[in-house]
Parts: structure tokens; sequence; C-alpha cells
């Protein structure tokens, strides 16, 4: 029995639009939109040891990583974490992180923002960035529009760069 007015987001693995390439791609899968509100997902495809998202944090929703394969150095608030396959962690709003592939690793992980905020125009305007269609201070002034509030975190970089061949 049906108790609900919204229909079920569904997106078949053909029909996800794929972002980036090289060491990092975006699959985005559902957005706000479609879920009625309740969730924004996308898988993302780290290469060995690459660089996810710089340090940031969110004032609407939570954040759940799942990480389908390889291994996940994450940085959350002050905590340095890998996390491997089949495991998991919900970063609440407010509270700083960042991502990355481990050194010595690669990373598929599947990122669901609940409650859920309009992210995919948020991967293409990080790809007019990286192709210089959108200058630095346009990125600086999107921050607020799509909740991806970015903080200086060097001891993230520290770790990050201890590591790199």
């Amino acid at each position: 029995m049906n108790t609900t007015d919204r229909a079920a987001a569904i997106r078949q693995p053909q029909d996800a639009e794929i972002r980036g390439g090289g060491p990092t791609s975006v699959r985005l899968l559902i957005d706000s939109n479609d879920a009625g509100g309740s969730s924004s997902t996308v898988e993302v495809t780290l290469g060995r040891g690459a660089d996810g998202a710089t340090p940031h944090f969110h004032t609407l929703s939570d954040e759940l990583f799942y990480v389908a394969d390889g291994e996940l150095q994450v940085m959350v608030d002050d905590k340095f974490v890998t996390v491997g396959a089949g495991g998991a962690l919900v970063v609440p709003k407010h509270m700083p992180h960042a991502f990355g592939a481990a050194p010595e690793s690669t990373a598929r992980i599947l990122i669901a923002l609940t409650p859920g905020v309009e992210r995919h125009s948020y991967f293409r305007f990080l790809e007019r960035l990286a192709t210089g269609e959108v200058t630095p201070t346009e990125f600086e002034a999107a921050q607020q529009d799509y909740d991806n509030h970015f903080i200086d975190a060097p001891r993230w970089w520290a770790e990050r760069n201890a590591n790199r061949a």
C-alpha cells in the first residue's frame, strides 16, 4: 500500500551523468529535486592516492560516505582515519571534513547528503572551474550557493603530502 504522493527516485547505471576524468570522476546519481528533498547522491571514483574534497563543512546536511572499494583517508573534525571497503561514516553538518584515496590505494565511494541539497550542479561548476570557465572569485562566492564552506586545514595537507611519492 502506497502512502506517499511521491514517486521512487531511480537512476539506472547507463543514465548516470559522469563528470571529471583522470584520477577523479563523479557519477551523478540522484539529486535532491529527484528525491523530494530527502537526499542527494553521487558515486566518486578516486585513483591511487588521489585527493577528493579539500577541507570544508556543510551547514544544511549531514554527509554519509560508504566505501565500496579500496580505502578512503578522511579528516573528520581534528581526527584522521582510514576507512576500508565495506565501511562507512556520517559527518554531521558543521563538522570540518576532507577525503581522498589512501596513499597506496584507489577508492570508490557513495556519498549521500541528507537532507538533500542540489549538488549535481556543484560538480558541473567544479568542472568549469578546472577548465577556466569560472574564476576563483566566482568559486569563492558560490560557497553559499552550494553549501560547501572551505576552511584552512594545514594538518590535513601535511598528512596528505607526507605520504606522496
